[in-house]
């Protein structure tokens, strides 16, 4: 996979490609601050950047994965810059949140936990809308739609009742899992971070504002795979509410501003194979407007690695 730098910079020479990016700032708290420019502090106003100085971004290596959106459908506008309150941020580490809606753990025959848990994904498993899942020969990959919650300040030890100010905002997520080597490492009692930590094995979305979700524990997720509707769910059938999560992760580990907490997947849970296309949204209950949306290919590996069972 294309690294966000060289995608970016394709992007900008495409013929189709703007001459300007447009940084759109939600709400002042995810200001673009660059190069003395001062926060842009209405929710619609747009900035731009010249051509030269957005290609001088590809030289921050640090940048994985960026929010931009442009005036043209490109492809390659998944670079996907994101817009923390100290200017560009990288996506950060990826805290999962296992079992926690209890239809999907009884469907893999696993207990209904009685505590959160989680682990930990790689950013390298990060790719945007238009890109494709990978599938490593051998790999029976499941899709899981999830509600990902972005950390919007250095957390640690947080408080019930100041947990929802850490909340950056929200994105779209699948967590893709090898389910034939999770299967494998639950049998040997090994950890199952080769079956979390694929590349491409993370998909997410744009970032969404805190104030178009008003309730997170209300928000309908939806998975459909070749126009086949596979998962369809509600965030309200959570085990664990979203403050609690926060609480107990910042409780064992330090969250940064642009880490990602993924919630928990409905039941409905099903293969992928090389040649589906994939689609998932988040919306509210009852209105048509597609908060966020991710729009996927799935197709093999082409890699040293396989998996043997």
């Amino acid at each position: 996979m294309a690294s966000a730098g060289s995608r970016f910079q394709a992007f900008m020479n495409h013929p189709a490609g703007p001459k300007t990016v447009f940084f759109w700032a939600p709400m002042m708290k995810w200001a673009l601050v660059l190069a003395g420019i001062k926060d842009l502090s209405r929710p619609a106003e747009k900035l731009s950047v010249s051509q030269n100085f957005a290609l001088a971004l590809t030289g921050m290596i640090w940048v994985r994965y960026c929010f931009v959106i442009t005036p043209v459908n490109y492809p390659l506008a998944a670079v996907n810059f994101f817009v923390g309150t100290n200017g560009l941020v990288q996506l950060g580490r990826i805290a999962h949140i296992g079992r926690n809606f209890a239809d999907h753990a009884k469907e893999l025959n696993n207990a209904v936990p009685t505590e959160p848990f989680f682990f930990l994904k790689p950013t390298s498993s990060y790719i945007g809308n238009g890109d494709s899942i990978e599938i490593p020969k051998g790999v029976v990959a499941h899709h899981e739609v999830e509600l990902a919650v972005v950390i919007g300040s250095k957390a640690r030890d947080v408080s019930p009742a100041k947990a929802d100010s850490y909340i950056g905002g929200y994105a779209l997520a699948i967590d893709m899992t090898a389910r034939n080597m999770q299967d494998k490492a639950k049998k040997s009692g090994l950890p199952w971070s080769a079956a979390k930590g694929l590349d491409t094995f993370t998909p997410i979305s744009s970032l969404v504002d805190k104030s178009l979700i008003p309730d997170p524990h209300n928000v309908d997720l939806w998975l459909s795979v070749d126009g086949e509707i596979r998962q369809r769910g509600n965030t309200s059938d959570m085990i664990f509410n979203i403050p609690d999560l926060i609480v107990y992760t910042s409780s064992i580990m330090t969250l940064e501003e642009g880490d990602v907490l993924l919630t928990g997947t409905p039941k409905g849970v099903s293969a992928l194979h090389p040649g589906n296309q994939v689609r998932a949204g988040l919306q509210l209950p009852g209105e048509s407007r597609i908060l966020a949306e991710l729009s996927l290919g799935v197709k093999e590996r082409n890699g040293a690695f396989t998996f043997r069972g």
